[in-house]
């Protein structure tokens, strides 16, 4: 089964640039390039920081992107983000019963679940007791099936200092103690941290990928202020298997590739 994931579009007013980018041209083209690839894909999930500052014509220019869209997409809350005005222009995304954007999706290949670490007004995350116990409900009657986790906010350091700061700073105890009951939990996908990054925590392998937007410079130590780069935009190609699962960091942006096989032949 075939997912994918998108994350950290921070479209911006009148679809201008940030930090020397166009959000808004970027997320289009990654769109056209997974309608051309990847229409066969289950379903495309966006991890968060959809708008900058979280403005209703932001969230209308998204909708007006994601309409050309050939799959069905989850759109998931980043600390960037308004959670009324996300609401008012995508009024069919699920909530919780305590207001928070978390739901699942059950597929062939086991049960998505839809985190929102979201503190408002805040950068870094927070996992409360109402969080858990949502989260243990749907842990458990899950029934034994294959979980996967999608969050904004990482909830472990990635040896950035600049964006460990920023990260599930508040309840990563208590999200770590949720989780440890169930075996079943495969993979862990999260965004936030604009960069590619994988590994493990607590025995569950994770995965983040660099944005559609502006990127985080891999500065392995403290600076005065987060160093943002022009590396290229990237989606995530997911497959999910009984036995597997596979992660592809795809720079859709990037047509070195083609180059080469074009000579080559």
């Amino acid at each position: 089964m075939k997912i994918i994931q998108i994350t950290d579009t921070h479209l911006v007013l009148d679809r201008g640039e940030m930090h020397g980018v166009n959000p808004y041209a970027r997320l289009y083209a990654c769109v056209e390039d997974i309608a051309v690839n990847h229409a066969d894909a289950e379903l495309c999930v966006i991890t968060g920081d959809l708008a900058h500052k979280g403005e209703l014509s932001a969230y209308g220019d998204l909708a007006k992107i994601l309409a050309r869209l050939p799959i069905p997409y989850q759109l998931m809350v980043g600390n960037h983000d308004h959670r009324e005005n996300l609401l008012t222009t995508f009024p069919d995304t699920p909530t919780d019963e305590n207001g928070f954007i978390q739901s699942i999706i059950d597929l062939d290949a086991g049960r998505l679940i839809f985190l929102d670490t979201v503190v408002s007004g805040e950068k870094f995350g927070g996992f409360c007791q109402q969080r858990a116990d949502w989260l243990t409900a749907q842990l458990k009657s899950s029934d034994g099936r294959a979980v996967y986790l999608f969050l904004h906010h990482p909830p472990f350091k990635i040896g950035m200092p600049n964006v460990d700061n920023m990260r599930l700073l508040q309840g990563d105890d208590l999200l770590a103690d949720t989780i440890a009951p169930f075996s079943n939990i495969e993979h862990m996908f999260f965004g936030h941290v604009h960069r590619p990054t994988a590994g493990s925590w607590h025995g569950i392998s994770f995965s983040s990928f660099r944005g559609t937007a502006h990127q985080c410079a891999l500065r392995l130590e403290k600076t005065p202020h987060l160093v943002r780069s022009h590396e290229p935009p990237a989606y995530g190609v997911i497959f999910l298997n009984a036995h597997s699962t596979v992660v592809h960091y795809h720079d859709f942006l990037d047509y070195t590739a083609f180059v080469a096989d074009s000579v080559a032949s």
